[in-house]
């Protein structure tokens, strides 16, 4: 007699195992990362996404592109969610993440398909990624914070750095000083919802401007006094303007936030009861014309640090990309003071390493030595595709790196300026190295995560997953992993 098969799962579920099923997720994750892959570097290109309703956004942001992409398959989310959290944690270097770890797997795939346990992998990367970190921290440069001076050169470096690969690379220098201006303006905890962004469309970038205070758009009628810019510095009155203009924007939580944040006082429902204990203080109150809109500022906030950056330009597109650009900029130059060592950028503490790693690999036996050279080999992914993206000879430049670092040439990265190699640190190409930390540690995870997942069970569609009818929209179908 045939025993009676037992059924555990719903009729319809889908299950996918083994090696295949992993193969599939490795190739998943390739997608992921030709996605972002030509957006690496001073030289990338931009990618232009269409939502649904037509808004177009315009960006080489790693985190913003595979947000706005909609993933759905289970594995290759990974790689988005490692994106997102490496742009919420230091703020600049997602792509590169999401290059190392489809780079790693990329890597793992032969000693996969021939049969080689994931455990095994799994404990040689987690090994390799300590020994990269250490290694890390033991070349990177420390800088003196005792010294300002050295110290703020240190930061625009760092911001400049950042903007590199951005669309406004061409205004680094203007915009790097700005960045770290506002930085500089915070108090000790950095708070980075008290620096501000406002966009006004019309003018040249390098009209933007950094107002030590709060700004925002007018959009209270003062009777009688509509045609002249008004300056206040009587602090009282002052605040009595920031009551009226909060009753008329009252969808704007992030200005009463800031305004009570910076200035004091409490937000009043009405100018009945204005009594002195209500009203904050600030040095002045002013209303100036900025562009085709009229803003209030308000400088000398005495209870916070805070500051607004007025951003111009044309396209709104433009306009976007820059706030999200200046954002990473930010982000590292809080990351610097946080964290106050740096290494050099342009491919050159992969490069170092890969050497390292491979050098080390050399003197340990059986598979390990074969799963740390594989790691080695992944991580100059980085110096590669700045190549690739610059229409240089990777390979005559990579040649050049492996040879210079064997030799010693510690911060030797890729010249995009001259199709050559040189000493980043020498050319400021500097970023903090937690930067570079976060990014192997989250890449190394994701691919250790990937390789630890050897079934994935689609459920089947239910008839509540959605609204009846056909199609299947965003909500139904969407496969779960368990």
């Amino acid at each position: 007699m045939m025993p009676t098969p037992v059924i555990l799962l719903k009729e319809g579920t889908d299950t996918s195992q083994g090696v295949p099923q992993l193969i599939s997720n490795i190739n998943a994750c390739q997608v992921i990362a030709e996605a972002v892959r030509t957006t690496l570097g001073p030289r990338g290109m931009d990618k232009l996404m269409v939502d649904s309703r037509g808004k177009a956004t315009i960006s080489n942001d790693g985190a913003t592109i595979l947000k706005l992409l909609d993933v759905v398959h289970p594995a290759a989310k990974t790689l988005v969610d490692i994106a997102r959290s490496q742009d919420a944690e230091v703020g600049d270097g997602t792509t590169s993440v999401t290059l190392l770890a489809a780079e790693f797997l990329k890597q793992l795939k032969p000693y996969v398909e021939e049969g080689l346990h994931p455990q095994t992998i799994i404990r040689a990367f987690r090994s390799a990624t300590h020994l990269a970190v250490k290694k890390i921290k033991d070349i990177s440069v420390t800088v003196k914070k005792d010294d300002k001076k050295e110290q703020r050169e240190l930061l625009v470096k760092c911001a400049a750095t950042a903007m590199n690969s951005k669309l406004i690379a061409g205004q680094k220098e203007f915009f790097s000083e700005m960045v770290v201006e506002a930085v500089m303006m915070l108090d000790e905890l950095l708070p980075l919802k008290m620096i501000g962004i406002k966009k006004v469309q019309g003018g040249a970038l390098e009209d933007s401007q950094l107002v030590a205070g709060v700004a925002f758009k007018k959009t209270f009628s003062y009777a009688g006094f509509e045609m002249q810019p008004k300056r206040y510095e009587n602090p009282k009155i002052a605040l009595l303007n920031v009551e009226l203009e909060l009753k008329a924007e009252k969808d704007n939580a992030e200005v009463r936030v800031k305004c009570v944040e910076a200035c004091g006082g409490s937000i009043q429902t009405s100018v009945g009861s204005m009594t002195d204990d209500v009203l904050g203080r600030c040095e002045v109150f002013e209303e100036l014309q900025v562009g085709g809109e009229r803003y209030n500022f308000f400088k000398g906030c005495p209870r916070s640090q805070a500051c607004t950056i007025i951003l111009r330009g044309g396209a709104e597109q433009f306009m976007e990309e820059t706030e999200r650009s200046l954002h990473d900029a930010i982000m590292i130059v809080r990351r610097a003071i946080k964290n106050d060592s740096i290494v050099a950028g342009g491919g050159a503490i992969e490069m170092e390493l890969s050497k390292y790693l491979r050098d080390y690999s050399r003197t340990i036996p059986g598979k390990q030595q074969l799963l740390i050279g594989a790691y080695a080999k992944a991580l100059e992914i980085i110096p590669r595709q700045l190549c690739d993206n610059a229409g240089f000879d990777a390979t005559n430049i990579l040649n050049k790196l492996r040879a210079k670092h064997a030799q010693g040439g510690m911060w030797y990265g890729v010249d995009v300026n001259n199709e050559d190699i040189a000493d980043n640190y020498l050319a400021c190409v500097w970023e903090p190295s937690i930067v570079r930390i976060n990014a192997l540690t989250a890449a190394s995870e994701a691919a250790c995560l990937i390789l630890s997942v050897d079934e994935t069970i689609k459920n089947p569609r239910s008839s509540v997953d959605g609204p009846p009818g056909g199609g299947r929209g965003r909500g139904r179908g969407r496969p779960h992993a368990h």
